[in-house]
């Protein structure tokens, strides 16, 4: 239900501060987690000693003209990481290697396709039990690099594939590195998206490699850079071109391609020093500018507001970073390894951190198939409806393999949709995602048309009409008359109960929701709804096809706004009996922002579409009544739709949106101001920030668990996860079960009795947190 520009607001904040496909790569800091001082002293004892290279199961060592070619392959992965077992083997054979004269240089590079260094077992940092312990675990990191990189023996690391975090670390402190130029091979340190920096000399080594704005870039972000960038940036010398199109067995050509090619570079590192490039006079120029210290003081200054301004000062890793690198700046490295290691240690102490990791925890378990197969393999889909929904999950579908037909009843409504998919794509094309073949290929699965023709052959349809239940019945009852038995209907809805669409089916058991948000491209959440008559291979299908599709997915229970829009609607109920009692929309965007919601929850009402609202509250109060809100809701709602106060979208709604104005700028909208008049109510105390706050955020956490109790969802993960990726609830909070665990159970029903006490029984807390603060639970063990 939200609209795109809500959730393309929803999109920048999970872009910098959630959690990526591939670990932060910490295994290699955690090492020594659980490790004593005895066992310590016995694997450093065990590094002077040969090392058993047959008992090796995570890598392997073969030889090539004096060249030790050491190739990363975990046992029973498909990606490698730095596991306990990968970091238990490394370094005595590091060690072992050093020791043989026979080896002149060494290449690590990786046996398996597509990951070089992918991350971290993230349960290994968890397991460290204190402050001090972190601090270990990021010591022991910094001297395995700088054994690496002290090496008298040229070390050049071969890459091909993902290459993050503390694999990153590791080819950062490799004396050479060559790339292959695959979409697949990418670079970066995401570990402040888990609230960590990287604690294995990562500050350190990229504030020495690149400028201070490309590193600063690098570290604040997280993001993935590919290789051709990663070249141009200095922080690979050298890029490999493919031989094969990548698909087997032109990977093991392009493995060993780019073996012989790191060989034979290491092979001339053991003769001569890989020569530094000359700086020409713009280079040398810019260095001295960036050594002023008035420069970098007023680089990191600018840094740090930009900070401010995306996070609120919310999140204490960016801030973290940025302290590490002023004090190497000002202080030189020592005092920043110190500092970096300090750093780690204080981050992985905070419930900020904690709360990022349980999302990466939760994100991953999301992203897997716990259903299992379905029946028949979904590979033909139909797409009623081509508006900004219908196109967005055509949009999804047919670079995954599905054959797709958008159908629409109009021409124009089709040449919109196939508008919105094409330029989509060839955005891709742009930013070299995609090769222009790679862009037609994709296009050639999309047919649109104004007919059902070929829709016997679907294996899925998926209904985005309008928000109406006639419609949609309407919809379902003609198509099955056409599509095989086999066929899922799914309709993409926000809040329609399932089950009353199904009606008047013939094959409820086949009909499911499957609520997508938008923009559907880059909105990772798919709710998946199932009614009771739905069938378990029903949501097989629907759950392979939407995992497919690369989404986020939870399954979640029938019933008035399923979960997410649920939750909204009984948070913005209460921003509405704020507005009635006088407070002004800017005041409750301010607190709500500061509590970590990327829009205010004021403003997010106009982006939403009133009208659209409207009709959610309309329904949702005859399922609801006087727990979601009095009489007065509704009818406020369809006053403002009727004097065309529609939102963003109709340019006035609560605020009057003009051109070139943006956010606190915008001005509160007279009319709505009248309106809100006729609907007043006397405010039972002085309104503060911490108390909309909690008003509203209490109305969100009461009903996120009730659903949880009414099993609408079936764990706190699902809850969690359907609220930071679909609604935008605060990342850093970890979502409404894990900051109420946070927080304290007890606490928030007391918080809740009192305002039961002065606002009536809307905010009575629902029985499962009554019980569980009488037995002092939490939702996470």
């Amino acid at each position: 239900m939200a609209s795109a520009i809500f959730t393309s607001l929803i999109c920048r904040q999970q872009r910098l501060l959630t959690l990526t496909r591939s670990p932060v790569a910490i295994q290699l800091y955690t090492r020594l987690a659980s490790t004593s001082v005895q066992q310590q002293q016995q694997q450093q004892q065990s590094q002077n000693k040969p090392t058993d290279l047959q008992q090796l199961k995570n890598l392997k060592v073969e030889y090539q003209d004096g060249i030790a070619v050491v190739l990363f392959n975990q046992e029973n992965s498909k990606v490698n990481t730095l596991s306990r077992g990968m970091m238990d083997e490394f370094v005595p054979l590091f060690n072992h290697l050093q020791n043989d004269d026979k080896v002149k240089g060494i290449v690590v590079m990786s046996a398996k396709p597509g990951s070089f260094i992918a991350g971290a077992d993230i349960n290994m940092l968890e397991s460290a039990k204190n402050r001090d312990e972190l601090y270990k675990i990021s010591r022991h990191g910094q001297d395995v690099m700088n054994q690496i990189e002290q090496s008298k023996k040229p070390i050049v690391a071969a890459i091909f594939g993902s290459c993050l975090g503390g694999g990153f670390e590791v080819a950062l402190a490799c004396h050479y590195r060559i790339a292959m130029n695959d979409k697949r091979t990418g670079f970066g340190v995401p570990e402040v998206k888990l609230g960590l920096l990287p604690g294995a000399g990562g500050t350190q080594r990229l504030v020495q490699k690149l400028s201070l704005p490309d590193a600063l870039d690098v570290i604040l972000t997280g993001k993935e850079i590919k290789a051709k960038k990663a070249k141009s940036m200095g922080l690979v010398d050298a890029i490999v071109e493919p031989i094969g199109p990548g698909l087997h067995p032109a990977e093991e050509k392009n493995i060993n391609y780019l073996r012989s090619v790191a060989v034979q570079k290491a092979k001339e590192l053991t003769v001569q020093k890989p020569a530094k490039k000359e700086p020409g006079l713009i280079e040398n120029i810019k260095s001295k500018i960036m050594s002023s210290s008035y420069v970098q003081n007023y680089i990191l200054q600018q840094a740090q507001k930009k900070v401010m301004s995306q996070t609120q000062g919310l999140y204490p890793a960016p801030l973290k970073i940025l302290d590490v690198i002023k004090q190497t700046l000002e202080s030189g490295s020592k005092v920043g390894y110190n500092a970096e290691a300090d750093g780690f240690a204080d981050l992985g102490m905070t419930t900020e951190s904690k709360a990022l990791i349980g999302l990466f925890h939760g994100r991953t378990e999301c992203k897997k198939n716990k259903y299992g197969k379905p029946e028949k393999e979904v590979k033909n889909i139909g797409i009623v409806g081509a508006g900004l929904m219908g196109a967005g999950i055509a949009h999804v579908s047919i670079d995954k393999g599905f054959n797709v037909i958008l159908r629409d009843t109009t021409s124009k409504a089709l040449s919109r949709g196939y508008s919105q998919i094409s330029k989509g794509y060839e955005g891709y094309v742009k930013r070299k995602r995609l090769t222009n073949a790679e862009y037609d290929n994709v296009l050639s699965n999309l047919q649109c048309q104004s007919t059902f023709d070929n829709f016997e052959k679907c294996d899925m349809i998926i209904e985005a009409v309008f928000e109406d239940l006639k419609l949609k019945q309407n919809v379902l009852a003609e198509l099955e008359q056409r599509i095989p038995e086999h066929c899922v209907f799914a309709s993409n809805t926000s809040a329609l109960p399932i089950h009353q669409i199904a009606a008047n089916s013939r094959r409820p058991q086949k009909v499911i929701g499957m609520h997508y948000f938008s923009p559907v491209d880059k909105m990772e959440l798919l709710e998946i709804v199932r009614a009771k008559q739905t069938s378990d291979d029903t949501v097989r299908s629907a759950v392979s096809v939407g995992l497919k599709q690369g989404k986020v997915v939870i399954v979640v229970g029938d019933g008035p706004g399923f979960y997410t829009t649920r939750l909204i609607m009984f948070a913005g109920s209460e921003v509405f009996d704020l507005l009635q009692e006088g407070v002004s929309p800017k005041d409750i965007d301010k607190a709500t922002k500061n509590f970590g919601f990327p829009v205010g929850s004021a403003t997010l009402f106009d982006e939403i579409g009133i009208d659209v609202a409207a009709h959610i509250a309309r329904d949702m109060h005859a399922a609801f009544g006087e727990r979601l809100t009095d009489q007065s809701m509704p009818q406020l709602f369809q006053e403002l739709v009727a004097n065309n106060l529609h939102g963003r979208k109709s340019g006035q709604g609560l605020y009057i949106y003009q051109k070139g104005v943006k956010g606190g700028a915008r001005e509160i909208n007279p009319k709505f101001t009248e309106i809100i008049k006729n609907y007043s109510k006397e405010p039972k105390e002085k309104v503060t920030m911490e108390n909309i706050q909690w008003r509203t955020g209490l109305r969100f956490l009461n009903e996120a668990a009730r659903c949880l109790e009414e099993k609408i969802i079936t764990s706190p993960t699902d809850g969690d996860i359907g609220a930071v990726f679909g609604l935008g609830f605060p990342p850093m909070k970890g979502g409404p079960f894990r900051f109420i665990d946070t927080y304290g159970v007890s606490k928030i029903v007391d918080l809740m009795n009192n305002y039961r006490s002065k606002y009536g029984d809307r905010f009575t807390p629902t029985q499962l947190l009554v019980d569980m603060a009488k037995e002092n639970k939490k939702f996470y063990s």
